[in-house]
């Protein structure tokens, strides 16, 4: 619903392209595209995706129409490679909504190349940030990394006809705990994080949603963290949004 509501995490992502330098091409890390490795879309043209049901109408009819950049994705699948990480290139990958929905918002008129990145959910926190870390060169390539998933996302907690209902204890510590391991860079900790993180599996139930967040905690290297965004909706859900690098 983010991609058709008003909403102060819309309003947030409106503004944020231009806040941006402009990029040359985008990779995004979806929570949406899961694999048993990684895998770098490189359709030349690839279509919209609506993977999900029961939403309105509306939803389905939108598209966003930007290109692919297939040799984005070679160079990507070759940095990943040369850090003993296999990637697998696939020509057919479409835009899901992971990639769509925010983009959307932030680059409405989809003129930038877009390559979109798979998550392994059977992987850990670690080999998630050296994908970002392998990937880190493409940023002086004027390429822009995203990691596009939740801060925290149990959907059956989700208050869904409340957005201002209050945010339980166990996703504020949660969220607070995250955000004060990025704000000092204990990276450690925050790659232990199903250990370390209070009530880390009722916040992320399943880890997909939170996976993306260290492909971009990868890529950022070492510059302080900057976050951009910090709004909750329907109780738990979790909308922070993070600048590395």
């Amino acid at each position: 619903m983010l991609a058709i509501e008003d909403s102060p995490t819309g309003r947030f992502l409106d503004r944020l392209g231009d806040s941006l330098p402009r990029p040359r091409a985008i990779l995004v890390a979806s929570a949406h595209y899961l694999t048993a490795r990684p895998r770098l879309g490189a359709a030349p043209a690839p279509t919209t995706h609506h993977d999900f049901g029961g939403f309105p109408a509306p939803l389905y009819t939108i598209q966003y129409p930007a290109q692919g950049d297939p040799a984005l994705a070679a160079t990507a699948a070759k940095l990943l490679g040369g850090a003993g990480i296999d990637a697998v290139i696939d020509p057919e990958q479409r835009l899901d909504h992971g990639v769509w929905v925010p983009l959307r918002r932030m680059y409405p008129r989809a003129d930038i190349p877009v390559v979109p990145l798979s998550i392994l959910p059977n992987a850990d926190a670690a080999s998630h940030y050296r994908i970002g870390q392998a990937l880190a060169p493409l940023r002086d390539d004027g390429v822009l990394i995203v990691g596009s998933g939740g801060y925290s996302h149990n959907l059956g907690a989700l208050h869904w006809n409340d957005a201002a209902a209050p945010m339980p204890d166990w996703a504020r510590e949660f969220t607070d705990w995250v955000s004060t391991r990025i704000e000092s860079r204990d990276t450690d900790a925050l790659l232990d994080w199903t250990r370390q993180a209070p009530h880390a599996r009722q916040n992320h139930p399943t880890p997909e949603h939170f996976l993306p967040l260290f492909v971009a905690l990868g890529a950022g290297g070492d510059d302080k963290p900057t976050r951009l965004n910090h709004v909750h909706e329907m109780g738990s859900l979790a909308l922070d949004a993070w600048r590395f690098g």
